[in-house]
């Protein structure tokens, strides 16, 4: 409910339950995120009302027979693989990519009003699943589902639940893979139906960042380079940079302890080489780029609640510039 809302209307009582249905007392759930609305005149959101959570479904399963990453029963990730690879550890990652690719598109395909996103998650699930794959979210540090959608003010990790998308929402699905021993990782937002052209705008730029930041990437340069030709075309039409959320290394490992900025950071001064693979997926936003993060412990907001978009790809430097390996065959 937003700040004109409130305005309008009583709120529920402290121990009253939240408006949104969540089930929870309204000072649990979204009490704080009201008075800050109210605070922040957060009505003018393009008319949007604030996202609130839904409901999320039981776990999915996967068959015994697909191979699964070391945290897919305790939830808690041990191995850190290692940032270069070998030709055959590009050739596996390669694999690997081009079926997260496809499961983007398929999901992507079933994006339209109507559908909740915990349906989204469901074929997400299931394409995986069929092409002999993992999808690493699942119990990732405990995360309850195969994929991160992520709608208007959410930046990333949106849990996916109940909720149906609406017509003009903004949707990013974030999709991951597990295969032949190597993650793969990309994202991209969607319109949901008839978006209004500023937020069409910003997914068009957000789009635009990712290529910028693809296009800087080549051996004997420093990882910094990224981020400040991100951070220089969102500026340029005027939007932020999320810094709480970056790229990362990937393979073995979901993420490695290689760090991807998507805003320029001179001190990251790493040197790409040849054979080194990550991700780059800078979270653009309309308004501020500070966040705040839900009571799940998973899914990022813009602080003001604005929206945001995103755009992914697992990359890796060659010995003249870069390969995008997020991409179907």
């Amino acid at each position: 409910m937003s700040g004109s809302e409130l305005a309008a209307h009583a709120r529920p009582g402290r121990n009253d339950p939240c408006w949104c249905g969540s089930g929870q007392k309204y000072k649990k759930c979204h009490l704080d995120a009201d008075s800050r609305g109210a605070l922040q005149g957060a009505p003018a959101r393009n008319g949007r009302r604030p996202l609130a959570p839904g409901v999320v479904s039981p776990r999915r399963a996967v068959p015994a027979t697909i191979a699964r990453p070391d945290y897919a029963v305790s939830g808690r990730p041990r191995a850190q693989g290692k940032d270069v690879k070998t030709p055959d550890e590009l050739a596996r990652l390669r694999r690997a990519c081009r079926a997260a690719a496809r499961v983007l598109r398929v999901a992507g395909e079933a994006v339209r009003p109507g559908i909740t996103t915990d349906a989204i998650d469901e074929i997400a699930h299931a394409e995986t699943l069929r092409l002999g794959a993992y999808p690493s979210p699942l119990n990732y540090r405990g995360f309850p589902k195969a994929i991160c959608t992520s709608v208007n003010e959410v930046i990333c990790h949106g849990i996916p639940d109940s909720r149906p998308l609406e017509d003009g929402d903004i949707v990013n699905l974030d999709i991951t893979v597990f295969r032949e021993g190597m993650h793969a990782d990309c994202s991209a937002t969607f319109l949901v139906g008839s978006v209004d052209p500023e937020g069409r705008r910003l997914v068009q730029v957000a789009q635009e960042c990712l290529a910028k930041g693809i296009g800087v990437v080549r051996p004997g340069r420093p990882i910094s380079d990224i981020g400040k030709a991100i951070e220089a075309h969102a500026s340029r039409h005027g939007y932020g940079v999320v810094r709480s959320y970056c790229g990362h290394g990937i393979g073995e490992s979901f993420h490695t302890s290689l760090q991807i900025a998507h805003h320029y950071d001179p001190s990251l001064k790493r040197v790409m080489e040849p054979g080194l693979t990550f991700t780059i997926e800078p979270m653009i936003t309309e308004g501020t780029w500070e966040d705040l993060l839900w009571d799940d412990g998973w899914t990022a907001v813009t602080a003001d609640g604005k929206r945001s978009a995103q755009f992914e790809h697992t990359v890796a430097v060659t010995e003249d510039g870069v390969e995008v390996l997020t991409v179907e065959e």
